[in-house]
């Protein structure tokens, strides 16, 4: 296989793949479109500021929306609260599941926030288990010796 030279040739390893990343332009380079916008809102971040919030204050809905937005952006999660038992085993992976389907059965959790709480559950559940594996194959191996 032909190697090309410049910028494609750096951006294949020895058995002539392309390694990751963009070979065309480096890393945090901008469209030229983006760049055009940027300097023509140069020093003006003030200004467009004020006006905003001035047609935010005479009644503009979009405006007013984009103002709340940035004072307050919307919440991506919010705490959940509910009980849940204590997992102290792998095998209490098992209570702590049905806590959560209870939860959401309940109305206390939507399944989206389920969802998420099963997943932690799950997770913890993995690193008690592995805990206790380590635990067993240590006893083992000192029964050996």
């Amino acid at each position: 296989m032909a190697r090309k030279s410049g910028t494609d040739a750096e951006a294949r390893d020895s058995a002539g793949r392309f390694t990751a990343g963009n070979p065309g332009k480096p890393k945090g380079t901008r469209h030229k479109a983006t760049q055009a916008v940027l300097a023509l809102l140069d020093g003006e971040a003030e200004a467009l500021t004020r006006k905003a919030v001035e047609v935010a204050l005479g009644g503009d809905t979009a405006a007013l929306r984009l103002c709340l937005e940035r004072i307050a952006p919307p919440r991506k999660d919010a705490p959940v609260t509910f009980g849940l038992p204590r997992m102290e085993r792998a095998e209490d992976a098992a209570k702590a599941a049905a806590a959560v389907l209870e939860a959401v059965a309940g109305g206390e959790l939507t399944p989206a926030e389920g969802a998420h709480v099963m997943s932690l559950v799950e997770t913890y559940r993995r690193t008690l288990e592995t805990t206790e594996i380590e635990a067993r194959l240590a006893a083992l191996e000192d029964a050996r010796k």
